[in-house]
């Protein structure tokens, strides 16, 4: 499924390839300062961006990278350095609402002060690098 998305100002624009159209929320510490708030994005295969040099990309840790608006400062993407994993964020697109709620990770991140009603598969950020960067660490 292709998406168009974009950031507040519109400089970032995109089309993006969903790889699967389940939500998933990141509580880690890194997404939660980075976005303001739990880190809400779908998998997405492939992106396409209108002006490439609009998009700014910092260079979180080791392993991944997130992608920013350099002109309005929307987070937009995270993506893992070797490529294999691209999370671009739900408010980007038309729709957020389109994507079913389905998985948390870094649970054991997550602030006591706020809480989601729907049931989701929870994962500890060990079991986020088990599962998709064996011998990483956060």
């Amino acid at each position: 499924m292709k998406q168009a998305g974009q950031c507040l100002c519109s400089a970032v624009r995109f089309d993006a390839t969903i790889a699967d159209a389940a939500m998933g929320a990141c509580h880690c510490a890194m997404c939660r300062r980075w976005s303001g708030g739990v880190f809400l994005s779908v998998a997405c295969t492939y992106i396409v961006m209108a002006d490439p040099d609009a998009l700014g990309i910092y260079a979180s840790s080791e392993w991944g990278e997130r992608g920013f608006c350099k002109n309005c400062g929307s987070s937009l993407l995270w993506r893992s350095k070797d490529g294999a994993h691209l999370a671009v964020s739900i408010q980007a697109f038309a729709d957020p609402g389109a994507f079913p709620f389905v998985t948390q990770i870094f649970i054991e991140e997550k602030p006591a002060s706020y809480h989601f009603s729907e049931a989701t598969r929870d994962m500890t950020g060990a079991q986020v690098f088990a599962a998709f960067a064996p011998g990483q660490d956060s």
